[in-house]
């Protein structure tokens, strides 16, 4: 009976290997052919506290440092600009996009709101760092196909997605503005144009 605890004992050589197993995030390298990775350039007092991207993802925005803004884009009126404003004085990290849904203002619950397409196969950073006083957008096209869904009167925007319910915004998408069954939403960027662009990979990858 000496030999049963050898069988033990040999089971953590056999695990040995497994440091090796930290070789399966290499896929996350494919990532890389996604070269527009959502993340502010630091801008100066990296220093500081709370001042650059590596304290942004593990500082989470909250709901009350920011300012949430949507409006029509020029030129487009089925274009809504998502603008997400730090008024903190640290970086935080937001979600790649924002959460979104479109609904009834008369809705009790918004359960069944449409939700856009978005983009897919991201890699890189593990958030969007959000530098303090910048703001950051998205845009929403509410009907980039044809055909009308009614009684889609709102737009609900919850900034990050690891944010409670109860932070959700609600905007009136105003006169006019017909959503279709497939929306599409891109990722958060510096500049409206960058967001522009995002929104046309939405639901590919």
């Amino acid at each position: 009976g000496a030999a049963a605890p050898a069988a033990p004992a040999d089971r953590p050589t056999a695990g040995a290997p497994a440091p090796a197993a930290p070789a399966t995030a290499a896929p996350a390298a494919g990532g890389s052919a996604h070269p527009k990775i959502p993340v502010v350039p630091a801008t100066g007092g990296g220093a500081a506290t709370g001042g650059d991207e590596a304290y942004a993802y593990t500082h989470p925005c909250k709901a009350d440092k920011l300012t949430v803004k949507v409006s029509a884009r020029a030129g487009s009126p089925d274009q809504r600009v998502i603008e997400v404003h730090n008024q903190g004085t640290a970086y935080c990290s937001l979600s790649y996009y924002p959460l979104i849904g479109l609904g009834s203002s008369k809705a009790p619950q918004h359960g069944a709101d449409l939700t856009p397409l978005v983009p897919g196969g991201l890699g890189g950073p593990p958030a969007y760092a959000l530098a303090p006083g910048r703001s950051t957008y998205a845009v929403v096209d509410l009907n980039p196909g044809s055909g009308g869904v009614a009684d889609v009167d709102q737009l609900n925007v919850l900034p990050d997605d690891q944010m409670p319910n109860a932070d959700t915004r609600n905007f009136p998408l105003g006169a006019g503005a017909k959503a279709g069954k497939q929306p599409k939403l891109g990722l958060y960027r510096e500049s409206v144009a960058d967001a522009v662009a995002s929104t046309e990979t939405a639901g590919r990858g």
